[in-house]
C-alpha cells in the first residue's frame, strides 16, 4: 500500500466554540491549526470560513484571506468546501470556486443533515463540476450515502467529471449513511477500479474507522468539523492531536504518512506555483 493521506478538517460550519473553546475561527488561527496539523502529518486541510463571530460564510475574500495566509506558512494542500452550511443557496455555496483552489469538495446528491436537509440539486452540482474543471481545481466527491456513488458516476458519463475520482465517505451524520464498519466495506467495494479514497467518521466513529482506511489502503479525515474528542469525555486540545494519533497507528500499521508533494501526485494535483 501506498503513504496514507491525512486530512485535517479543522472547523466545519457547524462547531461552535461553546462546544470546543480551541476552535479555529479567524484566517490566522485556521492558518495556524494548518500548520500544527502539517507539522503532525497532515497533508490536506479542509477549511470553512467563518466570521468574526463564528458565523459561516463561503464569501470569496474570506476564503482568499485563508489560503492565502495558509499558503505563507506551510505547504499543505488547501481544500475548500462548497458544502458550506445547509442554510445556504448553492450560488453563495459556489463563490469560494472564483478563487480556484487546489481542492473542494463536491457532494453528489442530497441528505437528511440531522433536523435538517442538505440540499444538493443535479443542476447545481453539475454546475460546481464544471465550474472546477474551468478552474482546474480537484474535485472531492464527498458521499454521505451509497447513491451519491452512482450520481458521481452520471455526472463522468456526461464529461462533467474524470475518472479516476476521489471519494471521500462522510459517515455517522444524523440521516446518513451509519458509521459502521460493513458500510465502508460496501462503499469502497463500489467505486470504480483506480479511485481513490478517504474516509471521514463523524464522532466516535472516526477513530475506528480511520483505523480500517489504514488496513484497506485508503485515506484518513479527522479534526473538529467531525470530532471534538480524543477519548471519552475528554475534549482533543486541537486538530493536531487528532492527526498525531492516526500518524502513530499508521506508523505501527506500516504505513508511511503522505507528504503534500506526494498527495498532489497521488491525486493529479497539479504542482503549485
Amino acid at each position: 500500500m501506498g503513504p496514507l493521506i491525512v486530512t485535517a478538517a479543522v472547523n466545519g460550519a457547524e462547531v461552535t466554540r461553546a462546544q470546543c473553546p480551541n476552535l479555529p475561527i479567524t484566517p490566522d488561527e485556521i492558518a495556524a491549526a494548518a500548520v500544527e496539523a502539517r507539522e503532525a502529518g497532515a497533508a490536506i486541510v479542509h477549511v470553512h470560513a467563518r466570521l468574526p463571530d463564528g458565523t459561516p460564510t463561503q464569501a470569496a475574500d474570506v476564503y482568499a484571506e485563508i489560503i492565502r495566509k495558509v499558503r505563507e506558512r506551510t505547504d499543505i494542500i488547501v481544500q475548500v468546501s462548497t458544502g458550506g452550511a445547509v442554510t445556504m443557496s448553492a450560488a453563495e455555496r459556489g463563490q469560494v470556486l472564483e478563487l480556484a483552489p487546489e481542492m473542494a469538495t463536491l457532494t453528489t446528491g442530497s441528505v437528511n443533515f440531522g433536523e435538517d436537509v442538505f440540499l444538493n440539486r443535479p443542476q447545481d452540482v453539475e454546475t460546481f463540476a464544471l465550474r472546477m474543471q474551468e478552474q482546474g481545481v480537484k474535485p472531492e466527491i464527498e458521499v454521505f450515502e451509497v447513491g451519491m456513488i452512482q450520481n458521481a458516476l452520471r455526472f463522468v458519463e456526461k464529461g462533467v467529471l474524470s475518472l479516476p475520482l476521489h471519494f471521500d465517505f462522510v459517515m455517522g451524520v444524523p440521516g446518513g449513511i451509519p458509521g459502521e464498519i460493513r458500510h465502508l466495506l460496501h462503499l469502497v467495494e463500489t467505486i470504480p477500479s483506480g479511485c481513490t479514497w478517504t474516509v471521514a467518521g463523524i464522532g466516535r466513529a472516526q477513530l475506528p474507522l480511520a483505523n480500517l482506511a489504514i488496513l484497506l489502503g485508503g485515506h484518513a479525515r479527522v479534526g473538529f468539523e467531525d470530532n471534538l474528542y480524543y477519548a471519552r469525555g475528554q475534549l482533543a486540545k486541537s486538530n493536531a492531536e487528532l492527526v498525531a494519533r492516526v500518524g502513530r497507528l499508521a506508523t505501527e500499521l506500516g504505513r508511511p504518512l503522505a507528504t503534500p508533494a506526494e498527495a498532489r501526485a497521488m491525486l493529479g494535483i497539479s504542482a503549485r506555483l
